[in-house]
């Protein structure tokens, strides 16, 4: 189950950051952010675990931003408003996910809904 996002008025954790590594690293499967390189089980488990929490709190800011995205382009004030389908073809979502989306969306715009995904609804 995915963890709640903060909420706007409470502070972001700040996790570690995320480096984008040297393309030559990246083509080594066996290189991911150093952590191979870490020979003490305490501090890989430290590092590994700032990484996971990195990457999560980052899926967690990019889904909201693709609910507001998804809200935006279904407002029905647009012109060239889409469809929950057309929104759930192009995000490779089911169209039930596509209509929770945007609903999410609204309610973020609307400055509520924070601290509960989509799926949760």
């Amino acid at each position: 189950m995915a963890e709640p996002t903060p909420r706007r008025n409470e502070p972001r954790l700040r996790p570690a950051p995320l480096l984008f590594e040297p393309a030559q690293a990246a083509s080594d499967p066996e290189h991911f952010f150093a952590l191979e390189s870490i020979d003490d089980p305490r501090e890989l488990l430290a590092r590994s675990t700032e990484l996971t929490q990195a990457f999560r709190a980052a899926a967690d800011r990019a889904m909201e931003f693709q609910a507001v995205a998804a809200a935006q382009l279904a407002d029905p004030r647009r012109f060239d408003r889409l469809t929950a389908a057309d929104i759930a073809e192009r995000a490779e979502w089911t169209e039930d996910y596509a209509k929770k989306m945007v609903e999410f969306g609204r309610d973020l715009m609307r400055g509520r809904g924070e601290g509960q995904s989509p799926g949760a609804v």
